[in-house]
């Protein structure tokens, strides 16, 4: 997780130059904060064994403050018609989060029904959030450009899955192992995608647009220089004739 928002601050510091979210979709991070809210509840004594996953509290726990700032930030420099769609999905975020730990507290009394409840979700949330990339997956594939899917994303992505992986598999904890098995394949998919695409560019219309009118006003300023440039002969045969 603690990949996915390093990287995410690479494309926010784009979004804040150039004071616009473009094309960039809300949804992974939105998938983001929720991840990290549920797996840092999970790693907390309230519902795991006293700190076992300290580990996951920790990264997770980074990963809510990096998370929360992405959405507000895209807040800032969105659309208006946009800002409501964000509003909207973080009342559902923060209304999911909130309902799973108020029944992991107050309805489960056993840790292990608690970890059960709060890794079940945190588990197709993590699923989701490594399937989000589909949507950028499915836009290269489209337009051939992978200018919406970052090389270090997917490098990122790839490494984060396998590690998580890894250490879900040595503390034996199918929370936090599960996700990544759908992960893995999933960023070595972005990889192939990358490689394919990475040297194609689609010009659009605006694009041939531009270039024309770029060479339209080229010839119009080589046409002025020729111009000038035969004024300035005239002048030189007309003064040599006169003296």
């Amino acid at each position: 997780m603690f990949f996915h928002d390093l990287i995410f601050s690479v494309t926010f510091r784009s979004v804040i130059r150039k004071k616009s979210t473009e094309e960039f979709s809300c949804i992974p991070y939105m998938i983001g904060l929720l991840n990290s809210l549920l797996f840092t509840w999970y790693g907390l004594p309230v519902v795991s064994n006293k700190w076992e996953n300290f580990p996951v509290v920790t990264v997770n726990g980074v990963g809510v403050v990096l998370e929360f700032s992405y959405v507000v930030i895209y807040l800032l420099y969105c659309s208006p018609k946009t800002k409501v769609k964000v509003a909207v999905i973080s009342t559902f975020v923060v209304a999911v989060f909130c309902i799973t730990a108020a029944v992991s507290v107050f309805a489960l009394h056993e840790t292990r029904r608690r970890k059960l409840l709060v890794g079940s979700i945190g588990l197709c949330v993590s699923v989701a959030l490594y399937g989000s990339p589909l949507v950028a997956m499915k836009k290269v594939i489209k337009t051939k450009s992978v200018e919406f899917m970052p090389l270090p994303l997917s490098l990122c992505a790839f490494s984060a899955s396998v590690l998580w992986l890894g250490y879900g598999i040595l503390i034996r904890d199918v929370f936090v192992a599960g996700s990544s098995v759908v992960g893995t394949p999933l960023s070595i998919l972005q990889l192939v995608i990358y490689f394919k695409y990475r040297k194609e560019r689609v010009v659009d219309e605006a694009e041939i647009e531009d270039l024309e009118k770029g060479g339209l006003e080229l010839e119009k300023v080589v046409e002025l220089e020729l111009e000038l440039e035969l004024g300035k002969e005239e002048k030189i045969v007309t003064n040599c004739e006169q003296q």
